[in-house]
């Protein structure tokens, strides 16, 4: 009985390295949201921490919250996409050098030709993310090449992770591989105050939004169809990087829908989480992938969401949520629906993140495997 405690004692004393980001603290999207939560927690679990970054990051020091960064060549800013290849080759190689025991590999669009360089005395989780060869945004060539990492990934990678159940299943039925179903995380928000929307000059439940990359699998020109057509003119808030082909596209077609309001991307968690809070509809149009973080975030704000139709949104909000498969049903939900009235769908949602999506619980299910219970 001694024994086995003593192991147990030493099996939470591990050398752990996540790859695959941008860095922390998170400026940029939900991988680096995970990698903050997941590296935090697990140091204050005992466990020693290390985050792979771009030398890009704007936070340059060496350790955050105990957690320590190791900044690595990116030159993806000055050559473009490339650069992602280059800059994951750097972090794997760099990772030779530090003995870790586990090193968690979020996706692997770019490292997976990289990741035979992991070495072999590490245990390398890959999260699998979404079908990244599915998004439309790429070409046929580039989604071939995405097919082949993934092939990659499910051969170089000791666990996987998948986020969503439909992704689960997918990589069973693909390479009968039995995947760790972990969600990713999510903050409850309690603390509204409606006086940060005078920065925005909306009025509280008087607005409908969205938070989104603008890319055209997540269905926004869809939904900007829809809101432009409707008959009530509420302003809609698109939150998210216009600095894009696609974004500037959207800026410029939806230019003379003055109720359309690009706000560009909002960093400041309190003030995104009061957005969601006072907006009427929260329009979720992610259609490639698992379980999304801005739409549990959403959840947990006590959003009224209306989701693209699709089993992995169903998989999360089930029947707490309206759907829609195109513009017409934009229309319909702009013009017909109000929050006041979906009061048990937002606190069924709110429940959901409380009990299923708490980061203590994602934490805790991350340690499991990798300590390998």
């Amino acid at each position: 009985m001694c024994l086995g405690f003593l192991f147990l004692f030493l099996d939470f004393d591990m050398k752990i390295a996540i790859i695959g980001t941008r860095g922390i603290p998170n400026n940029y999207g939900g991988f680096e949201q995970l990698a903050q939560f997941l590296s935090v927690g697990l140091q204050n679990h005992g466990h020693e921490l290390y985050v792979y970054c771009s030398n890009r990051h704007p936070y340059r020091e060496k350790i955050w919250q105990g957690v320590h960064l190791l900044h690595q060549q990116d030159p993806e800013k000055t050559i473009g996409t490339i650069g992602q290849f280059i800059y994951d080759f750097n972090c794997i190689f760099n990772s030779r050098k530090h003995n870790f025991d586990v090193i968690l590999n979020l996706g692997y669009t770019s490292s997976a030709i990289w990741m035979k360089l992991f070495s072999r005395k590490t245990k390398v989780i890959t999260n699998m993310d979404g079908l990244e060869w599915k998004r439309t945004k790429f070409n046929k060539y580039v989604q071939r090449f995405l097919m082949f990492s993934e092939r990659l990934a499910v051969k170089y990678s000791d666990l996987l992770v998948a986020d969503s159940r439909g992704i689960e299943s997918y990589l069973f039925k693909k390479y009968k591989v039995k995947a760790h179903f972990i969600a990713y995380g999510a903050q409850l928000f309690d603390t509204p105050d409606e006086n940060l929307l005078s920065t925005f000059s909306l009025q509280p439940f008087g607005y409908n939004m969205l938070i989104a990359r603008l890319e055209p699998e997540n269905n926004i020109e869809m939904i900007l169809d829809g809101v432009s057509k409707a008959s009530i003119k509420k302003p809609f808030l698109v939150v998210g990087n216009t600095n894009s082909k696609f974004g500037n596209y959207l800026v410029k077609k939806f230019q003379s829908a003055n109720h359309i309001i690009f706000a560009g991307p909002i960093y400041d968690p309190l003030s995104v989480n009061n957005l969601r809070y006072f907006s009427n509809i929260y329009f979720h149009g992610h259609s490639v992938g698992g379980t999304n973080p801005s739409l549990l975030e959403a959840m947990g704000c006590r959003s009224f969401i209306a989701a693209h139709d699709n089993e992995y949104n169903k998989s999360v909000l089930g029947e707490d949520a309206l759907y829609f498969n195109d513009a017409k049903d934009v229309v319909c939900l702009v013009d017909n629906e109000l929050k006041k009235n979906h009061s048990d769908f937002i606190i069924n949602n709110y429940l959901k993140v409380k009990t299923a999506y708490t980061w203590d619980k994602i934490i805790s299910d991350y340690e499991k495997i990798m300590i390998g219970k």
